[in-house]
């Protein structure tokens, strides 16, 4: 068991409940539970939502998909940037007038209210706790892997703390967490850049052809087709991430914490510049992991590539065995420990909103608030990260990452991205359209899973359906049905609420504003 590693995820933990306590003081009404009071500046909501994204999976991810396959692993960093200039364009400001807390708000503003709110919360439930089992599946092969500490308190100790986050702090406490995560992350990418680039004589051209002179594949190390996939499956695999993150109800409900919708663009604005820039990083740590660590080096990195960083700070802190190369993997560890805490937060938070919000104060109680919503939420969060901890544990750590992550990002973006795009933009969309494309993309989102390369017995050359990721297939049926649903059916004041919508969206008028000034 490595102490260092445990001492520095300790501190981690330490710092983020001294937040949490912090939080909870400020945390007194659902405007405050569920938008942070709408308190959140601009770049504070920027630097949060880059953290949504800058996962462990990006991190560690990422950065080892460049280690293995070379210019193939630059993809998904670039098609996932997409996704922010597509909730830039799209989303940011609409959103933010439109909703009030859950993605539900924006939807049921113009739509029957009733059932628009149970599929919309089922479908964000089922993206949450499928995001959620995947990333604590993660985290305890991460923690495993990096401290020696066994999968079951690992995952244990990721989802209390989660768990902590949540229900004393709410949306504040998880905002801040995400804060002090990202700016963490980005020192140790920085760290890491300048390393590597130290190491090459800060020569781009010595950096890549070292790389490609390293690698098993040669020159072809930096030409696609490295990773082995069909145009097919890449093309779905950039689907995936870009139209499934844009549709991630975590990231989406983030422009409720702001005051205003110019906070909400200036906000989507900074989190393309920093995960732009973290991605630029992600590039020349994987390509130098290639380039600077020994060929021995491949055995420990692994097959799924996700220790290329952690093996790369040690070695350029001074190698293993080394005060500084332990600090460095300490240090690097420790802050691929806080993106996974600070997401599988944002999670919990965005299921247990649709549960008391959507599902409890608007479906069950029709609307008729009672007081009770924030409470509701904090047994729904406890409920909700109770069953994903469990369901992690029986999972084990040999369980299938890639298909949960897969699911969650096709769910999102076959489901949600047509329904939530068109009840913003189309005029002739009715409640009926909205059931049927968010239960056809769903539907065929896991069927195709089920019968891809993931799961079925065989991989590629037995499975029914032989990519991936289902979004080519489960988009187009998404919108397909959204539009056959509207098309032969009538909605009463359909086209007087688009406007209201429209007018709404927009201009701001009469969109909540913020509750708390000072956070």
């Amino acid at each position: 068991m490595n102490t260092t590693r445990l001492l520095a995820f300790a501190l981690i933990v330490g710092v983020t409940v001294l937040v949490t306590v912090w939080a909870s003081r400020r945390t007194s009404s659902a405007t405050d539970f569920f938008a942070a009071g709408r308190g959140i500046s601009g770049p504070q909501n920027g630097l949060a939502i880059a953290g949504d994204l800058m996962s462990a999976a990006t991190f560690l991810g990422f950065t080892g998909l460049m280690y293995l396959s070379g210019f193939d692993g630059w993809i998904m960093p670039s098609v996932t940037l997409v996704a922010f200039v597509l909730i830039l364009l799209l989303f940011a400001e609409r959103m933010r007038n439109a909703g009030r807390y859950t993605v539900a708000d924006v939807l049921s503003f113009r739509l029957r209210e009733r059932p628009v709110r149970a599929a919309t919360a089922a479908s964000t439930v089922l993206v949450a706790v499928i995001y959620l089992v995947a990333q604590l599946v993660g985290a305890g092969v991460l923690i495993r892997a990096l401290t020696g500490l066994d999968f079951v308190p690992a995952v244990v100790l990721t989802g209390v703390a989660m768990l902590g986050y949540v229900v004393f702090g709410g949306m504040l406490a998880t905002t801040w967490v995400q804060i002090i995560k990202a700016v963490l992350l980005l020192s140790a990418g920085l760290a890491l850049t300048v390393g590597v680039l130290v190491q090459t004589g800060f020569s781009l051209e010595v950096l890549f052809t070292t790389a490609a002179a390293n690698s098993p594949a040669g020159d072809a190390y930096l030409a696609p087709g490295g990773s082995g996939r069909s145009f097919l499956d890449t093309v779905s695999v950039a689907l995936a991430f870009a139209i499934g993150t844009a549709a991630l109800p975590h990231i989406l409900i983030r422009f409720f914490t702001v005051p205003d919708a110019r906070r909400a663009r200036s906000s989507a604005g900074w989190a393309t510049a920093l995960i732009g820039s973290f991605f630029v990083m992600t590039a020349v740590i994987g390509f130098g992991a290639r380039a600077v660590l020994p060929p021995e080096a491949a055995e420990g990195v692994g097959k799924s590539g996700n220790l290329a960083a952690p093996l790369l700070a040690e070695h350029l802190g001074g190698g293993a065995g080394t005060v500084g190369g332990d600090l460095f993997t300490a240090f690097v560890s420790a802050v691929a420990f806080a993106t996974i805490l600070a997401v599988v937060a944002g999670l919990v938070l965005s299921a247990s909103g649709a549960v008391a919000h959507d599902m409890w104060t608007n479906v069950v109680r029709r609307g008729r608030e009672t007081g009770d919503e924030t409470a509701i939420a904090r047994w729904a969060a406890a409920g909700i990260g109770g069953v994903a901890i469990v369901i992690t544990l029986l999972a084990g750590p040999d369980f299938n990452v890639a298909f949960l992550v897969g699911l969650a990002l096709s769910v999102a973006a076959g489901a949600n991205f047509p329904a939530l795009l068109l009840a913003l933009t189309w005029r002739r969309f009715t409640t009926t359209g909205a059931i049927a494309g968010i239960t056809a993309g769903l539907v065929t989102s896991i069927a195709l899973i089920l019968l891809g390369p993931s799961v079925w017995p065989g991989g590629a050359a037995a499975a029914p359906y032989p990519i991936e990721y289902p979004t080519l297939v489960a988009i187009p049926v998404g919108f397909l049905a959204c539009w056959l649903g509207s098309v032969l059916s009538s909605e009463r004041g359909a086209t007087r609420s688009f406007d209201e919508l429209q007018v709404r969206s927009q201009t701001g008028l009469g969109s909540e504003q913020a509750t708390v000034s000072t956070h």
